[in-house]
This record gives structure tokens, sequence and C-alpha cells, in this order.
């Protein structure tokens, strides 16, 4: 069968590979849909210190079950449509005893620490299926990097009447945006150039542009001086790291799910002074998955303007060159089986 592979810096190519059948406990798919990430676009450029080379990338992914192993329930049938949960879980570690299995301290991500989805035929556990036919199967797709966007909401404890700024727009940041404004919160948008247009488009009652305007005296205006009750970072560099704790108010929350490559400084006082909930968020949970699952079958209008370019898989391998060349007015390519 067919996989795309990243062999190196700048290089990926569509290779043959060996296909398996699913063994005890286990279901084959045929994957229909991959959007790519950014860390599939870190692991292409050579920054993704998580990844060994060569490596088959695609976490986001929707699928059709193709045959199953023994032992697997009768509802995971042929032929059903399905999301994948690309996450591991040892069920021992720390995290794993307290129920967070999405923090898992020894997490095998799809396409990250083991071969990923864009391949013609992927095998995985039936428990890392979603059964779904009510969402298009482009759509399926969609829901995991929505849901890692909907888990810093939940971290956030983000409820109606909050006031959230959501700092980075893509994909991610878009999932935060939506997830906040479901919740009823009062959702301020802050990115560069015209990246807030579609937050704005998803609820965001702000748009604030990072390039052209003072982010923190712009949030201060908004909230009558008071500043954020939650700010959630989706960029992921030592700048919008400390801009998260100015932005936040007094006995506010900050959320990061973004990691800066380079350490950052921080006025540590404002910890103390503002009495911050400073929190981190990692992947997401099956009741995230259930809840953009949810928000997509009710919202009033297709999201495919969330997907900004399509791929046949044939062409698979000009799909992170593209990206990578097209960065600024790119939210979400997707690779089409």
């Amino acid at each position: 069968m067919r996989a795309l592979m990243i062999e190196g810096a700048e290089r990926s190519s569509i290779h043959e590979v060996a296909e398996r059948l699913p063994g005890s406990g286990e279901v084959q798919v045929a994957v229909k849909h991959v959007g790519l990430c950014g860390s599939d676009l870190n692991t292409y450029a050579g920054l993704n210190p998580l990844v060994s080379l060569p490596r088959i990338p695609g976490h986001e992914i929707g699928a059709e079950i193709v045959c199953v192993g023994e032992g697997v329930p009768a509802a995971y049938a042929p032929g059903k449509r399905v999301i994948v949960v690309p996450y591991t879980a040892c069920g021992t570690c720390s995290s794993c005893r307290k129920g967070r299995v999405n923090a898992c301290r020894y997490n095998k991500t799809l396409g990250v620490q083991q071969d990923g989805g864009i391949a013609d035929r992927i095998v995985l556990p039936h428990g890392k299926l979603i059964l779904n036919d009510s969402l298009p199967p482009r759509h399926l797709a969609l829901v995991e990097p929505l849901s890692v966007g909907f888990h810093a909401v939940e971290r956030g404890r983000v409820a109606a009447g909050d006031r959230v700024v959501v700092i980075g727009c893509g994909m991610i940041g878009m999932g935060a945006v939506a997830g906040a404004v479901a919740r009823g919160a009062e959702v301020i948008a802050v990115d560069i150039g015209d990246k807030t247009a579609m937050a704005v488009k998803y609820g965001a009652r702000h748009a604030i542009d990072a390039a052209k305007d003072d982010v923190v005296a712009r949030v201060n205006a908004i909230t009558g001086g008071d500043g954020a009750d939650v700010v959630i970072e989706a960029v992921g560099l030592p700048a919008t790291f400390t801009q998260a704790i100015d932005l936040a108010c007094f006995a506010g929350r900050v959320v990061y799910i973004g990691y800066s490559k380079a350490p950052v400084t921080y006025e540590t006082k404002f910890f103390n002074m503002k009495e911050l909930d400073i929190m981190g968020s990692r992947n997401a949970t099956a009741g995230d998955f259930e809840a953009v699952i949810s928000y997509l079958e009710h919202l009033d209008h297709a999201p495919d303007d969330l997907i900004s370019k399509v791929f046949p898989f044939a062409e698979a391998d000009q799909a992170l060159p593209y990206w990578a060349g097209h960065r600024a007015e790119t939210l979400k390519v997707l690779i089409e089986f």
C-alpha cells in the first residue's frame, strides 16, 4: 500500500509500505481524509524534537472501517465511518492514574512518536475509533484539531459571561474560539493581519491585529481596564507567553496550548500579585471530541471555510511544501483519498 513519508528536512515522498491486518481487538480502516497539523509542518522543517525520521505523518484522521479482528464489538462494522483518536495512554503513569489520559507521560501520538495516517490503510485498537455517520466525511478530519482548542477552554473553566482572549487564530486557536463562544463567553481574538476574520465569523466579538494595535491597551479598553478572565495562548512564542500574563485580569486564568521553542523570561511577581491560575493544555479528552462533534452537527453553516486547500493523495508530497510556502494565508490543509 502507499504512504506519504517525511524522509528528512524538507523531503517528503510517497512510498510503498507493508500493509498490516488487524489483530485481536483491532480494526483496519481505509483513510479518507487527513488534516495536516503544525507538528507535521515542524517535522517536515526538521524542527520537531519528538520525531525520528523517516516518519509517516498525520493524526487528524477521518476513515472508514475495512475489516476487524477478533473481539471487536459488532458496532464496528465494515463500512462505518470513524474519527480517529490519535493518542495512546499507558494506564499506569501519574496522569493516567488521575484519569487525565490525554496527558499520559508516555503518550505516542500518531505521526509523531509513531507512524501516522497519511496512508491507504492503518490498523488501530477499536477503542481509538469514534463511530460517526452524521458528519460529512471531510469534516471528520476537523474534529481532532478543534478538540484541542475545546480542551483548552475546558482547562480554563470558561463560563458564560467570561471575557476570553485567544492569542493565535490558527486551527487550534479556532477551536478555542469556537469552544469559548459555545459556552457563552465574550471572545477577543488576537493575531496578525486578517487571520482574525475567521474567528469573528465563528463568534468572536472583537478582533485585534497584533501587527498594528497595542494588544494590551485594546484588551484593557474592551474590558474596562480589568483584563481578560481567561487568556488562551495558541502560538508558542516567548512574546505571546509573557503577553498572556499581561492580558489576564487579577484572579484570572491563563492556558498555554502552544509551547515555546525558546526560553521564556517572566516578571513572576504578576503570578502572585494577580493570583493567577496558570495551566498547560495537552491533546484532548473523549469529552472534548464529543463536544466538537455536537458543535459541528449543530453549526449553522458548513465548516468548509476552515479548509484552505485540499490535495488528492496522489499529490500528497506537495502538501507540506505548499503549506511551508503559504503559512500566512493557510488555516488547514487537507489530504483526500
